[in-house]
């Protein structure tokens, strides 16, 4: 295969980035999209230029590194996969592909592709995590937990935190993000005795971190590669104006 890119390169944070065009020859349809990158690079080093910039890490949908928009959409064309699980032979040959990083006032361009992502950490540490002590392991068996609330807090807890739901959002929100974390503590026992001041300090951080308003436009769940579910955002809702109201008596 070969294929005509359009890749965002930008030098740093403080200057103006554009597209430039590269060429991708002898692309195999079995390689995955940062392999092509990385052929791709290792061509544009030979010649003396500046190799693309991007994240990535695991490389099996894991990590959520690989941060790329693809042809405008956030992860690319395929549903319920990281950019780094998208194959080459979902494309044509001779396409014209356009590659950018997320695009976020949350997110600043670190370099070309590369985008810094720690705004999600924040909002993690303000209250992501149980911190009473739990002692050992107790016997699984000693707490009941019901099958569905267990299987929902599996599937929210399936978030990889990549921000692509950030990046499809038209509002660039983090409201499916931030609704996973609480989710995946909320609904378990260990998690309930701090469900309350989680919602509110999670969503105070998101808010202060610059992300915008959730509109229910819905492309973050087409978007999520771990396809989290648009009910989280409602719990989050719920469990925010519960805690505001018992915070103000």
């Amino acid at each position: 295969m070969n294929l005509t890119l359009h890749v965002w390169r930008q030098k740093n944070s403080r200057s103006q980035g554009k597209l430039a065009a590269y060429e991708a020859k002898g692309i195999s349809p079995d390689m995955s999209f940062l392999e092509m990158l990385d052929l791709v690079n290792q061509d544009l080093i030979k010649s003396g230029e500046d190799p693309i910039a991007f994240d990535s890490d695991c490389r099996e949908g894991i990590c959520g590194m690989c941060s790329l928009v693809v042809n405008g959409r956030a992860h690319g064309p395929e549903r319920g996969i990281a950019t780094c699980q998208l194959f080459m032979r979902r494309f044509e040959d001779g396409e014209h592909i356009t590659v950018e990083p997320w695009r976020a006032k949350a997110f600043p361009v670190i370099k070309d592709l590369v985008t810094d992502r720690s705004a999600l950490d924040r909002i993690i540490q303000a209250g992501g995590y149980v911190s009473i002590n739990t002692g050992s392991a107790p016997e699984a068996n000693c707490i009941l937990v019901p099958q569905a609330a267990a299987e929902s807090a599996m599937d929210a807890a399936a978030c990889i935190g990549c921000g692509a739901c950030v990046a499809a959002c038209p509002n660039a929100s983090a409201m499916l993000f931030v609704a996973a974390k609480v989710s995946h503590l909320g609904l378990l026992p260990q998690g309930r005795p701090e469900r309350d001041r989680r919602a509110l300090a999670m969503v105070r951080a998101m808010d202060a971190e610059g992300f915008g308003n959730c509109s229910n436009e819905a492309e973050c769940e087409a978007a999520c590669p771990k396809e989290i579910r648009l009910s989280n955002i409602a719990r989050l809702n719920r469990d925010f104006l519960v805690a505001s109201l018992k915070s103000e008596n």
